[in-house]
């Protein structure tokens, strides 16, 4: 297959490598030229399980340089879905599907607004990934799944085509008929790590070395559950601790939520997609979040903390 990787951070270059290295024409597309120039001249630097290796890579800044694909796999940050879907057309033929993989909730209806619901389908992974400089990055694929759907739940002869040409690279990924709730027991995963790690700046290790924080996590998680309940959405898990022991099963403990890597770049985060979404979800149908609410609101202060810090850096 011809795949495209729009937004090739971390995660984005974990699944690009893997699926390059199972024989697919895989570009990584990404803003970011410093990145985008190392992959092109030195290759991928890719540290797992295995050791480090390079990886042969095909990268690109634009999508007028790749062309239409077989398939869009959409990896930027919640926040650019939209510009970043309109900013790639080009990759867009006749026969293109476009997959969400991001965290968080919507992005689906965001870009069937742009290339039109019957292309889109949705997903969930639990693959890692540690941006360690340009063209480097740490990998966490063994041992995580990832998960495909059509919107409506069916079970399609092209869900399965996608599913077989990533398990076949090493991608372990199965087909959902229950991909809302799949995307909701995602979603509980991001609530149980992303926000604390964000606040308390600590590695997966630290954090499950703490309990008071393991306490905040589940108090969390359950009250998503509880919206998703509301809501009737079919999740796997029944009790909160099941969130809390998938979110780190598999990675290093060094590794570090995508909450905290962005904010340690400075950047904002997906917070009002992961525990944001909670607190929207729950509001709408009168289910309390409290902890999801303070959640937000201390990474919402970080944020505007990291901001002035920037504006004073940028006029002095």
């Amino acid at each position: 297959m011809k795949i495209a990787i729009l937004g090739a951070g971390a995660l984005g270059c974990a699944i690009g490598s893997t699926l390059t290295e199972g024989g697919h024409e895989t570009w990584l597309i990404d803003r970011s030229p410093a990145h985008v120039e190392a992959m092109r001249r030195d290759g991928l630097q890719v540290d797992d399980a295995d050791g480090s290796r390079r990886v042969k890579v095909r990268a690109a800044t634009r999508a007028a340089e790749v062309g239409a694909v077989d398939l869009v796999v959409v990896l930027v940050k919640s926040f650019h879905t939209d510009s970043a879907m309109r900013g790639a057309l080009d990759l867009i033929g006749p026969d293109t599907l476009v997959l969400s993989l991001q965290n968080g909730l919507g992005h689906e209806d965001v870009l069937a607004d742009i290339v039109g619901r019957e292309r889109v389908l949705a997903g969930k992974t639990y693959v890692g990934g540690v941006l360690r400089a340009p063209g480097h990055i740490q990998s966490g694929v063994r041992g995580k799944f990832t998960f495909i759907g059509e919107l409506d739940g069916q079970l399609t002869r092209r869900a399965r085509t996608i599913a077989d040409a990533f398990n076949a690279s090493g991608l372990a990924t199965q087909v959902s008929d229950n991909i809302l709730g799949t995307m909701w027991d995602k979603l509980l995963i991001n609530v149980a790590t992303g926000a604390v790690t964000g606040i308390t700046r600590l590695t997966y290790g630290q954090l499950y070395e703490e309990p008071a924080l393991k306490a905040t996590a589940l108090a969390a998680v359950a009250e998503a559950m509880a919206v998703a309940k509301a809501n009737g959405v079919k999740l796997s898990m029944t009790y909160a601790e099941q969130a809390w022991n998938l979110a780190a099963e598999g990675l290093a403990p060094e590794f570090k939520t995508s909450m905290l890597q962005s904010l340690e770049k400075g950047s904002v985060t997906e917070i009002d997609f992961i525990n944001g979404a909670v607190v929207r979800w729950g509001e709408r149908l009168g289910v309390p979040t409290p902890v999801n609410s303070t959640l937000v609101a201390c990474i919402k202060g970080i944020e505007r903390a990291m901001t002035d810090r920037q504006r004073e850096g940028a006029t002095a």
